[in-house]
């Protein structure tokens, strides 16, 4: 979980770029760090209230961090991009996986968790969902190809005796599945079809999020 925020309850937002956001905290114009690299188009509108945690380095030039936004349609959305990770590891803990390892070295690439269960090895990466449409998930909501890249390495672990999964961690209210979004980049698509047709695991990690907190459903 994100450490417990501040919140100020009448914030309007505007989104910079990629990595800040300028918000009105009690009538100033201050700049946020925004720890999602994604679009975040489904849920970061201007005029919605958000969370903010204050920085502790007087010389940021972000002098806030923003935790979450109160979005039109999915309630309160969690928007940094350490929370997944974090639930994701609490949630094989509670599916009795033993031996959990972040950060697994595999292939070419870093998988996000080794875990065991029951004698079986499992590869688990970890995808974090924000983005909605007609209350079915959708990713990614950017271009990835670090996200096909993961794909491929789960589909060439099975040869290896390993179980693959792919996890999503569904910020959104009322969000209980995810799909690739293929508009967005059908190359992630055809991987998670191919993925998935090899044996490839899916999970759908739910949560619920308030201004200040994220926990699992």
């Amino acid at each position: 979980r994100p450490p417990r925020s501040t919140l100020f309850p009448y914030t309007t937002l505007f989104r910079s770029n990629r990595f800040v956001a300028e918000v009105s905290v009690d009538g100033e114009v201050q700049r946020a760090h925004v720890r999602n690299t994604g679009r975040c188009t489904c849920v970061l509108h201007t005029g919605l209230e958000v969370s903010l945690q204050r920085s502790r380095d007087p010389g940021r030039s972000t002098p806030y961090t923003l935790i979450a936004v109160d979005s039109a349609d999915y309630g309160w959305v969690n928007l940094d991009s350490l929370a997944p990770n974090k639930l994701a590891g609490e949630w094989l803990a509670a599916q009795g996986f033993t031996s959990i390892k972040p950060e697994f070295r595999f292939g070419q690439s870093r998988i996000d968790f080794y875990a065991e269960r029951g004698g079986e090895r499992w590869l688990v990466e970890v995808k974090g969902c924000t983005q909605a449409q007609d209350g079915v998930g959708k990713f990614p909501d950017a271009p990835t190809t670090r996200g096909a890249k993961h794909l491929r390495e789960l589909s060439g672990a099975i040869s290896g005796g390993f179980c693959p999964m792919i996890a999503f961690v569904i910020m959104l209210r009322d969000v209980e599945v995810v799909e690739p979004n293929s508009a967005i980049d059908p190359q992630f698509a055809e991987e998670y079809s191919r993925a998935t047709a090899a044996g490839v695991a899916t999970a759908f990690v739910l949560c619920d999020c308030t201004a200040d907190s994220v926990v699992l459903r």
